[in-house]
């Protein structure tokens, strides 16, 4: 893994109020969904500057939440306080968070904002593993729990036997050129909860020669592409890994992609010369790749007659959370 240090601040002097800024991921696909060496997953993220998880934290006389995700937020506040031993009340206010059930892996950054938030108040060292797993964030795949302390590009190892986390075994920059155009569609959610369970355990396995095709794509052609900047091999990697893995789950989203619309604005880009076209983890957002902001815009213009459908320009993150004081 690439010796690069995470923006995340530690120390252990108490403060007065925290700020915390963590982004989107993409989920660019897993690895080894067939299991038969022992370990299933595996997964490939990438960090996004936008959109945006931000929050704030100070003590208060009586607890409150407030903002968009509260709920959620109150729920991960509550845990932590309470594993830490923190008697305080507080208020914590989400100022703005990545969309739920978009595909973008809003609930882990939440959720370890708020334990870096609650740990940086009172002095306790930043611990993100040991608060993911407390959390229970990383059931599937570590790389939100990678990005949230590293940014950039990460690989885990997927789950093994024994219970514990996804090994983090990448973590590289991405060059500062490449842009993803993100397309959202507003009227879908992705499967989460106990339906995503559901249909993990109705899938069949993949099979070991796909299993293996996804490997060969990622270590000889994705990272090697990314160590030389070269985005099209990279892009074209991607595109055949999400095609494999989106039909694997085509049966239990309703084909390669949950957003009819996205799968249309995604052809309208492969066919103007996008490269990287895929859908993140259970979607419905689809991504897509270009090199600078001139090309990026160019395809992103292509599909402003397309309704329903809302395209961001984003660059890629190459640190990690921001958790600061003031």
């Amino acid at each position: 893994m690439t010796n690069a240090m995470s923006n995340i601040q530690g120390g252990h002097l108490a403060a007065s109020d925290v700020r915390v800024s963590c982004a989107a991921r993409l989920h660019l696909g897993f690895l080894d969904l067939n299991g038969g060496l022992g370990r299933r997953f595996g997964s490939i993220g990438l960090a996004l500057e936008g959109p945006l998880t931000r929050l704030v934290l100070r003590r208060a006389e009586v607890t409150s939440v407030r903002g968009p995700e509260s709920e959620r937020a109150a729920q991960f506040l509550a845990i932590i306080t309470d594993h830490l031993g923190v008697e305080d009340g507080h208020l914590l206010r989400i100022e703005e968070a990545v969309p739920r059930h978009s595909g973008l892996g809003s609930g882990t950054q939440l959720a370890l904002g708020v334990a870096a938030a609650v740990r940086r108040l009172h002095g306790f060292a930043p611990a993100p593993l040991a608060d993911a797993w407390l959390l229970q964030r990383g059931g599937r795949s570590g790389i939100g729990i990678g990005l949230f302390q590293h940014g950039g590009l990460v690989v885990d190892g997927g789950k093994g036997v024994h219970p514990a986390l996804p090994p983090l075994l990448v973590r590289m920059n991405v060059p500062d050129s490449w842009r993803v155009l993100l397309l959202l569609d507003r009227s879908l959610e992705g499967l989460s909860g106990r339906r995503e369970a559901d249909a993990f355990a109705a899938l069949a396995p993949m099979s070991a020669t796909a299993s293996a095709e996804l490997c060969r794509l990622l270590l000889m052609q994705a990272l090697p592409a990314v160590a030389e900047d070269d985005q099209d091999v990279f892009g074209d990697a991607i595109t055949r890994v999400q095609e494999i893995v989106g039909d694997h789950f085509a049966p239990a989203q309703g084909g390669r992609f949950t957003s009819q619309a996205v799968a249309a604005s995604l052809g309208t880009l492969r066919a103007a010369g996008a490269r990287g076209i895929g859908q993140s983890s259970w979607g419905p957002t689809g991504f897509a790749f270009a090199r600078g902001d001139a090309e990026a815009g160019r395809l992103a213009g292509l599909l402003r007659e397309k309704t329903g459908i809302e395209v961001a320009i984003r660059r890629v993150r190459n640190h990690g959370a921001d958790v600061t004081t003031g």
